[in-house]
């Protein structure tokens, strides 16, 4: 059971992990702000960068990328001395899609 559940905490915050990457704003695509210190922004939150909304299917894309990566990753773990990680990849990837497509579907 426990290993069972370090594969849920890690696939879930890796895939956390990359939601927030790709609602990341580049630096180029950034408001520059005045340098002037009466003109700075005040208050909570001011220093917030814009952050891109993700629309359901681009979080569902990038979760199942996640989730396959995974398989391919232990898919090229073929020898013995790697079997252990190569099924918690496999099992991390199961969470994946199990979140994805819910608790009766695997």
């Amino acid at each position: 059971m426990r290993a069972r559940d370090k594969a849920a905490v890690s696939a879930l915050r890796a895939a956390l992990a990359v939601l927030d990457n790709a609602e990341a704003v580049p630096v180029e695509e950034a408001v520059h702000r005045a340098a002037a210190l009466e003109q700075s922004p005040v208050g909570a939150g001011a220093t917030e960068a814009a952050r891109r909304e993700l629309s359901e299917r681009g979080v569902v894309a990038l979760v199942r990328a996640e989730a396959a990566e995974r398989l391919d990753a232990a898919a090229q773990l073929t020898a013995p001395a790697y079997a252990e990680r190569a099924a918690r990849l496999r099992a991390e990837a199961a969470v994946l899609r199990r979140f994805l497509d819910g608790p009766d579907a695997a």
